[in-house]
């Protein structure tokens, strides 16, 4: 029998009678995500993603976030605009497949960009991944210095913990790879190949590194019209097991006229340089201040190089030994060159080795088992260090 409304009234009364007051109710909280919703994110993020032919370019720049592994399958990327990768989520991969296409249009560019931590840009390993640039619509003899503006190609800024391989960059219309403010860098089994603008071509810079700190490129192979590579500014920079073609060799510089004009443990081992305007280049810039400091060049094979064996000038002014007096605004220390294997490398019309610094700004440099033969002696040389000489 259940008891009556008036009884159960009266029990509810003498349970609550203890209760003085009802706290205030606490503000209301975000509800956790079900696990489902976590999943559903997760298995978002974890998408492959593949984009292909003309459209693809914009879908993948708008869709980039959404996929951890991006792959970019035969692409044909309109003139004018960049196929963007830039920011990319942590421990992204991109992976291009096939010929990814670069239309023709005059503008700086770049055709692509990359930023992001953890990011991995790779081609397939069986080869076959190239980057055409479409570079004899552009080529007029110019370079970046005149005549049609021609897009600059791969910017690599602002990554870390990154790595760049098995790639082959074709046909450049001018500079290649700008990587700027990157830490912890390895680009490897990179070809740069320009070679069809050897009459035509200019300013095909292969790497050129700038405001930067532990930069490995390795097993590169590079033909082209202007430096191989060029360390502009940065520190623990590497390159090694390199084939450079055509161009303007291993370069530090030029160093000077940036905000940037530090240059420091930076090392090029183990490499070939061939049918180039010089084999190794130290260019700072007449009248500006930095450092060079803690070079190495080891184990460097020079062969058919047409200007300057090697050439380390303080005196650089836009030209190699145009600006007069070489300068101590950039002392250039803690050099080592050795084993380099030169003999009869140089044109007879060409110089072995030619060294301008300014008063004082050239010390603590070891030489040793360099053989760079075939050319003159320039007699020009200035304050050069007592390990080595002109010739």
């Amino acid at each position: 029998m259940y008891p009556s409304n008036s009884l159960a009234a009266l029990l509810l009364s003498a349970v609550a009678a203890p209760v003085l007051a009802i706290p205030a109710a606490a503000p209301a909280t975000t509800a956790a995500p079900s696990p489902e919703a976590v999943e559903r994110a997760i298995t978002a993020r974890a998408a492959t993603c593949k984009f292909s032919g003309t459209a693809g370019y914009s879908s993948a720049s708008q869709s980039k976030a959404s996929c951890s592994t991006i792959i970019l399958d035969a692409l044909t990327v309109p003139g004018g605009v960049t196929l963007d990768m830039t920011d990319l989520p942590d421990e992204t991969v991109v992976i291009f497949q096939g010929e990814t296409t670069f239309e023709y249009e005059e503008w700086e560019g770049p055709l692509f960009a990359v930023s992001g931590s953890n990011i991995k840009v790779a081609g397939e390993a069986s080869g076959g991944s190239i980057l055409n640039g479409n570079g004899p619509s552009y080529w007029d003899g110019e370079g970046g210095n005149g005549g049609k503006t021609k897009p600059k190609f791969f910017q690599a800024h602002d990554l870390t913990d990154s790595l760049i391989e098995n790639l082959e960059i074709l046909n450049p219309p001018v500079q290649v790879f700008s990587i700027n403010g990157v830490s912890n860098l390895e680009l490897a089994y990179i070809t740069i190949d320009a070679s069809a603008g050897d009459s035509l071509g200019g300013n095909t810079d292969g790497f050129d590194i700038g405001s930067s700190t532990d930069v490995l490129i390795e097993y590169a192979t590079v033909y082209n019209q202007d430096d191989c590579v060029a360390v502009n500014s940065g520190t623990g920079i590497t390159f090694r097991n390199g084939f450079c073609s055509g161009g303007h060799g291993l370069s530090i510089g030029s160093v000077g006229g940036r905000s940037d004009n530090t240059v420091s443990n930076v090392s090029f081992t183990t490499s070939t340089v061939t049918k180039s305007v010089n084999g190794i280049r130290i260019k700072a810039i007449e009248g500006d201040t930095g450092t060079i400091s803690d070079i190495l060049y080891d184990d460097i094979t020079l062969t058919s190089i047409s200007k300057y064996g090697i050439l380390i000038e303080q005196n650089y002014d836009g030209g190699d030994l145009d600006g007069g007096t070489a300068s101590s605004g950039i002392p250039i220390t803690d050099l080592t060159v050795k084993n380099i294997v030169g003999t009869g490398a140089v044109s007879s019309s060409g110089y072995d080795v030619v060294i301008t610094c300014g008063s004082g700004a050239c010390s603590g440099w070891t030489w040793s088992n360099v053989a760079v033969t075939g050319g003159k002696t320039y007699s020009k040389c200035t304050n050069v260090p007592s390990v080595t000489s002109c010739s």
